[in-house]
Order: C-alpha cells, then structure tokens, then sequence
C-alpha cells in the first residue's frame, strides 16, 4: 500500500513522519500517508503568502475551468471516492455516495460563482454634489486562507473551504482532520492535474493549494501566522472559541455544531404525517452514526400528537440498518473512533441515571453505539444541552407550537431546526422567533444545499458557508469611483 502523497504549494511529496489510517468498523489499514513536516509547513504558507497578488490576479475563466476540472473528476470517479470516504471514516458507503454527489456540485457552484463575481456599478449622481461619478464596488480576497476540517464530511468540509477560495483566487492552506486525511489529498491530486509547476500559463499557480496533514497540537502554529490572515474553522465549538481568542484581529468563521432540534406541531396531526415525520427523524438522527452538526437530536411533539408519535419514531429507529458501513444494506455505521462512543454511553448512562427512560438502544459494541431514543430526561443532562455527535435521539412532549419554540431557543446553540408544520404562519412564526442560522420547514433540520448561505449564531459559529457565502467571508469590498463620467 503506497502511501498517499502530501501536497506543499501544489507539488505531491512525502513528510517524515508516517500516517496510517484504519478502518473505523474493524481497525483495519486502508491507507498510509505522512505528516508534514516543519519545513514543509513553511514551504506552503510562505508559497501562499507569495502568490497571492498573482492568485487575485487570475483570469475569472482560469478558476473556473480548474473548478470545473475537479467537478468533473470527481463525478468520474465517484464510486471510488466513496469507497475511499467509507474507509477512513465509517460513514456507510449509501451516505458516502451522496457526499461526492455534493462535491461535485460544490465544486460546479463555484466555478459558476467564479464566472459570475464580478462587483457591481452604484450611481452617486443622487446627490448634485456627485453628478458625474459612477462607484464599482468589487469584492478581492482579504489574503491567503487557512482551512481547518473535521472528520465527518471528509471530502465535502474540505470541498466547501477550498472551492470558495479558488472561486476568489484565494491561496489556502488546508488541514484536514487527522482521522480522515486521505479524501483532502485526493482533492490535492485533482487540482495538481491543473497546476502549473514551473511557472505562469493556463493553469493554477503552483502556491495556491497546499494540503497538509498535521496533528491537532500543531494546528496553532498555523493559526496564529500572520501571512494567513483568514481562518475558517469547521470542528468542536471549544477549539472553534480558542481559536477566535487566539488570533482576534483575523477574519475568522466558525462552524461549530449544535444540538439541532425537530419540532411536530399541532398541525401536523395526519396519520402520513407522523409516519414521514417519523421515518425522516429517525433517519436523520443517525445517518452517519449522528456525527453531523444538524443530526436531530431533540424532538419536541405537541402534547397531543405525542403518544402516536412516539411508537412510530421508535419503530422506524429499529427499522435502521446498522453493521459494516460497505454493505449496501448499513444505514448507521460506526462512529469514529472507540473514546467517541464511550462517551455517548457516558452521557446516555447519565441520562438514564437521573430519571430518563431508555426506550431502545443504548448498548455500545467497540466503536459502535445503536440508535437509540430517550424521554422523560432531565433538562440538564449532556443529551439534551450539549451536541452529542451520535446516534442519539431525546423526546418530549410540548403544550404548543409556542412552548416547542421557547424550548428550542434554551440552548447554548444555534445552528438548524427543523419545523414540521403545513401552516404558513406558523412556517414564519418559526422563522422569525428560532433563534438558529436555518430554520426547515417540513423537514428535519438536517436538510443542507450546498449553494445556500449555513451557519449558526450563539454557539454554533460565526460566519457561514456555503460557496457564494464563503466567497464573501473570504473577501472584502473595494471602492473605485469614476470622475467625469456623462451617465
């Protein structure tokens, strides 16, 4: 098994020290890569730092063919990719499909926004005093961009900080999660098939990509270089606020997770309603062992909906395949690693411990943890205020679509909620009083496209993504204005 190269300014290499990933079902080696090395961190950021000017500078037409380019790789490739995203994260290879699919449309959405970014013309003759003067208000990049990454989406996260930054002819950096490091680097192979190595032509400029792999303890000494002035975050939320500490004066964004919240109102009362409520809460509270920042983790059901509510969202949680994350059949793989599912046991137990009932799951197998529902939990246990990043499900019962409102806002975190509703008002009643980035409506919070602004307020981050979002984090606006002009 050869291992798979690093990428420093563009060019493949090999660190030192070796990586070997493992399988989080079963612990096998699915791959070997290496960690770059001090020199080589340095070789990237200064690369970055000095390419800048000329990344600006590039031809909207050059970014996005490039983009493109990588689009179409993917697409062409995608069985594989998945297959490599299922290896070193245990996401089932049914999600893992899906996630190239969105890769490939990131990337596709940023060579469109590329085309498209191209500032915009404000008369200032509304004023006698400015007759004649045309302002163009464009957008340029604020500097090199360092991309930190989690583990869960290994190929998308990655996809949705280096595509923006491209878009912009941005420089980035990118460290992806150390568990997951091999779907970042064949994003690094796929743009190194259109960088130019020895100098200016139609491809990129060698020092606009670099993929490093690191450990998590080295990730300061990235974050706090002043050569990279924009850091986007997307990981736990106390590294997020260390990291917004540390570096105050750079444009930081943060995704940070939540504890996302489903409401079923009064309405939504139909015996096929609580049935497709029910199939898409399960589902979506375990897709990928619940290790997503919108899994829905609290449930609230109005009062009277919650006794037929409840056995259907158990039956349809019991329905989930589970098992090895290859088979086709998995719906709930393994979480990442053996410390994470104790600690979902950890805060499940305690759960249970101060009064909460186990309605089914809750018995952990090495790196596994089954689907698993509770009610009745005290209203300070970790389930219910922290994110618990596994495939937990917390259920309650409400007094009204008014109280399931105030109970979702009693949180730390605000990133997604999904409101089952089919009244309109209600939809905008949602919508004006949750206090979170997106609010769903019909649906669970869990629902993302990738083109449309996502991010949260309080705990769940600052900032947002999605690819024409991200361009505007990664900039920010310059004024010319136009003297004499005969409007």
């Amino acid at each position: 098994m050869e291992p798979a190269p690093i990428f420093v300014a563009g060019r493949p290499t090999h660190g030192d020290e070796p990586v070997v990933v493992r399988h989080p079902y079963d612990g096998r080696v699915v791959g070997r890569t290496s960690v770059a090395s001090p020199e080589q961190v340095e070789r990237a950021v200064a690369a970055a730092h000095a390419v800048a000017a000329n990344a600006a500078a590039l031809p909207a037409h050059v970014r996005a063919a490039a983009l493109d380019h990588v689009s179409d790789r993917l697409a062409e490739r995608a069985e594989e990719v998945a297959r490599l995203i299922t290896s070193e994260s245990g996401k089932p290879v049914r999600w893992a499909r899906i996630e190239v699919a969105r890769a490939v449309s990131t990337f596709r959405w940023a060579a469109e926004e590329a085309r498209r970014f191209a500032g915009e013309l404000q008369r200032l003759d509304t004023e006698p005093t400015a007759t004649g003067r045309l302002a163009l208000v464009r957008r340029v990049p604020r500097g090199p961009v360092l991309g930190i990454t989690p583990f869960n989406f290994p190929l998308n996260l990655v996809a949705h900080k280096v595509a923006p930054a491209l878009a912009v002819g941005a420089p980035i950096v990118v460290k992806p999660a150390p568990a997951t490091p091999l779907s970042a680097l064949l994003l690094g192979e796929l743009l190194a098939e259109v960088t130019e190595p020895d100098g200016p032509g139609s491809g990129l400029p060698a020092g606009l990509l670099s993929v490093l792999p690191l450990p998590n303890e080295r990730a300061a000494e990235l974050t706090a270089d002043p050569r990279l002035p924009v850091v986007s975050f997307t990981g736990s939320g106390p590294v997020g606020a260390a990291i917004r500490r540390a570096v105050p004066d750079k444009h930081v964004t943060l995704e940070l997770g939540g504890n996302a919240a489903a409401v079923v109102c009064a309405d939504w009362a139909g015996e096929a309603d609580l049935d497709f409520a029910a199939r898409r809460i399960a589902t979506f509270a375990n897709y990928q062992a619940g290790q997503s920042c919108i899994a829905v983790q609290r449930v609230f059901v109005h009062h009277r909906l919650h006794d037929a509510f409840l056995p259907r969202l158990v039956d349809a949680v019991a329905a989930l395949g589970t098992g090895d994350p290859f088979d086709d059949g998995t719906e709930v793989g393994p979480l990442i690693n053996e410390a994470a599912a104790r600690r979902v046991e950890e805060w499940v137990d305690e759960a249970v411990a101060a009064g909460g009932t186990l309605v089914i799951g809750g018995r952990r197998s090495g790196n596994s943890y089954p689907p698993t529902v509770l009610t009745r939990v005290p209203g300070d246990a970790k389930v219910w205020t922290e994110e618990a990043f596994g495939p937990v499900l917390v259920v309650a019962p409400v007094a009204d679509d008014r109280a399931a409102f105030a109970v979702v806002n009693d949180s730390a975190h605000g990133l997604q909620a999904g409101v089952f509703t089919h009244d309109l008002q209600t939809a905008f009643t949602a919508h004006r009083t949750l206090q979170v980035g997106g609010v769903i409506v019909g649906d669970v919070p869990s629902y993302r496209a990738d083109q449309m602004p996502y991010g949260g307020v309080k705990g769940s981050g600052v900032g947002r993504e999605g690819v024409r979002s991200a361009m505007d984090d990664y900039t920010e606006t310059r004024t010319m204005v136009l003297t004499g002009i005969d409007l």
